[in-house]
């Protein structure tokens, strides 16, 4: 079977090997080296740095010439055979080089984490400065993109410190057991080895071999790579400014030279000295990202965006906008999301957009990763200024899609993500009609394009469908609808388990059960408006059969989490409609709740009910985790398993609760 898949136990107590072992060693398990090495390497260098600083930890960790071998040993390749059982490999020459030649990778990888006490903060650790070979001018490396779990696994990966990274590899891809991962870790110069055998048990908790088959996967093999040309604009200008340089010290050479000895250095009259706080408002030093940055880093987010729109040069445009943001005039209109501080920024903020959109003139900033600011001024007359503020703390490849640049009436125009290939727009209310192409903008401006009404009669509810480059990842679309805030809001589903399955997790409400879902509770959201939310999740908890041989009906709860953490719930009752987009009742609301979420997955509801019969009853349903319900009070009535109905009066006052399957109970939600 292949060499990756046989399980390495190694100490880390063996001597070092010769240079024809630790060859062969190199050459049988090139691939298998590169992989841990890309994994265990920081996040932060980018992909494509990131793919060559892997091979050449690989590289450098060859031993000297002059080394001379421990002990004979043959210097062959072991045999494979496919489909063999697992079993430790012989302890062979070969196979204790590469134990050896394991450790110095991994203790290179783990050391572009590490800064002396005396390091600048801000500067990369002394091993990621290192010159190294191999390199590569003129082209961007990178490995083939996932789907949306291996993109989830690269995110979680990216928030880890070196050392779990280190041990989540060394416990999946080298099946080494807790005690041997931690030795090794030790080995290597790991701080704190057990911690990180822990974090990096807790990192993949539940994953098993999903979590194994994911980083085999393409993702993240640095050895199969695809490439694209770097950035030939930035290439060109920065060529540019390397001759204007050298031409400047040619003149700056000649300036010197004629000068008087002992000539005073004079600042210009009026600089501004009043510290960091004058350099967070100057445009000179905005922070902009390059243009290709996105497909090369595992942050997808808005740090990664781009610099857009033809006056993102005007400096006029830029300082206006940055002197209301520092001083907030009383002629400029502020607003802030719930939790959003419409506070000066602490350092330069990342030029995300200015241009001229529907009559104003527009600028988006991205204030250290907590927050996107817009600013807007008419380009005539005596409108008011307008700023505002947006948290966007964690924002990911959905949540981080878009910002809306304009709106109007009833239509909005967003600034979409450099990683977006597609947009096109639907009606939720409508989940049989295909969805329609939208304009794009060479800045990534989409086309004015409808926005859900904010009162009267809900008779449509447009959403924007984005679809992500396969760059990042493959094969994933998502939905976004506008409630009002700078971020537009992504819409998920989760489908209920079948009998005997996990629990599902949330996925993208692009198929036909999602949109059907979201065709019967899309109405719901005109509450949650404004009201700086994050993402809406529709949960179908249970399906009961209806008494009196009625047709089943679902029970949904719609979570919404809000970028400040605390989620809302509403429980909703599809019942037998005129239509398959009827909507559905709210039986149930609650805030500040983790209900409906992972760390709330248990949920009781009940509704009344009214049989074609005239006949009124009480339904009450569970999650999968309930194995019998009571009804007290005006009634009584128990039911085992997730549902239950009782005949009852109308207005009878009924209490239900519920049993769970491993202890506790559950109170229904009002």
């Amino acid at each position: 079977m292949p060499i990756h898949q046989q399980k390495q136990r190694y100490s880390g107590s063996g001597g070092r090997p010769g240079v024809p072992q630790a060859e062969a060693a190199l050459v049988e398990h090139y691939p298998r080296l590169v992989r841990l090495a890309y994994l265990v390497l920081p996040p932060a260098l980018g992909r494509h740095r990131r793919v060559l600083a892997a091979h050449a930890a690989v590289q450098r960790a060859l031993p000297g010439l002059r080394t001379r071998p421990a002990a004979p040993a043959p210097a062959r390749v072991p045999a494979q055979t496919r489909g063999a059982a697992r079993r430790p490999l012989p302890d062979d020459g070969v196979t204790s080089a590469f134990a050896w030649m394991r450790l110095r990778v991994l203790r290179s990888s783990l050391a572009h984490e590490r800064r002396p006490r005396w390091w600048p903060g801000r500067l990369p650790a002394p091993a990621a400065l290192r010159p190294s070979l191999p390199a590569v001018w003129g082209l961007r490396l990178f490995p083939r993109a996932g789907g949306a779990a291996e993109l989830a696994l690269d995110q979680a990966l990216s928030a880890a410190p070196a050392a779990v990274r280190a041990a989540f590899a060394l416990r999946l891809l080298e099946e080494l057991d807790e005690p041997e991962a931690q030795a090794l870790l030790a080995r290597a110069g790991a701080r704190d080895p057990a911690g990180a055998v822990r974090a990096a048990g807790r990192l993949g908790a539940g994953g098993g071999a999903g979590a194994e088959a994911l980083l085999r996967s393409a993702e993240f093999d640095p050895c199969v790579l695809q490439t694209r040309p770097s950035d030939l604009l930035r290439r060109r200008h920065r060529m540019r400014v390397v001759a204007g340089v050298a031409a400047l010290c040619v003149v700056a050479g000649g300036v010197v030279a004629l000068a008087e000895e002992g000539s005073a250095v004079r600042l210009p009259d009026g600089a501004d000295t009043r510290g960091a706080f004058a350099a967070a408002l100057d445009p000179t030093s905005l922070l902009r990202t390059a243009a290709e940055e996105w497909a090369d880093t595992s942050r997808v987010d808005f740090t990664a965006w781009p610099a857009r729109g033809e006056r993102t040069d005007d400096r006029k445009l830029l300082g206006r906008a940055l002197h209301a943001w520092g001083r907030t005039p009383q002629d400029v209109a502020v607003s802030a999301t719930p939790g959003t501080l419409a506070v000066p920024p602490a350092q330069p903020p990342r030029l995300l957009y200015a241009g001229e959109v529907d009559g104003a003139a527009v600028v988006l900033f991205h204030d250290g990763g907590v927050r996107v600011v817009r600013y807007a001024e008419p380009l005539s007359g005596s409108g008011t200024p307008a700023l505002d503020f947006a948290r966007t703390d964690d924002a990911d490849v959905t949540t981080g899609a878009a910002v809306v640049v304009s709106r109007s009436g009833d239509r909005a125009r967003f600034l979409l993500a450099p990683w977006i290939s597609q947009t096109t727009t639907r009606d939720l209310l409508r989940p049989d009609t295909a969805a329609r192409a939208v304009k794009v903008g060479a800045d990534g401006v989409t086309a004015a394009v409808a926005r859900p009404s904010s009162g009267g009669a809900c008779d449509s509810w447009p959403v924007m469908q984005l679809r992500s480059s396969e760059r990042i990842v493959e094969k994933h679309a998502f939905l976004v609808t506008d409630l009002g805030d700078l971020t537009p809001v992504h819409l998920t589903f989760t489908p209920r388990p079948g009998g005997g399955a996990p629990a599902r997790q949330p996925r993208e409400a692009t198929g036909g059960p999602a949109l059907l879902s979201w065709a019967h509770t899309a109405c719901s959201l005109q509450a949650l408006r404004g009201s700086g939310v994050r993402a809406v999740n529709n949960w179908d908890f249970a399906e009961q059969r209806l008494p009196e041989g009625g047709s089943p009906a679902q029970w949904v709860c719609t979570r919404a989490d809000t970028w400040q953490g605390p989620g809302r719930v509403l429980v909703q009752f599809q019942g037998p409609g005129p239509s398959l987009t009827a909507p559905a009742t709210v039986v149930g609301d609650e805030r500040d709740t983790a209900l409906c979420s992972r760390f709330g997955q248990h949920v009781l509801a009940g509704n009344r009910w009214k049989a074609p019969s005239g006949q009124w009853y009480v339904l009450a349903a569970g999650s999968r985790a309930v194995n019998r319900i009571e009804a007290t009070g005006a009634v009584h009535g128990t039911a085992d398993g997730t549902t239950l109905a009782v005949r009852a009066p109308r207005n009878a006052s009924v209490e239900l609760t519920a049993r769970l399957r491993e202890g506790g109970s559950l109170t229904a939600v009002r």
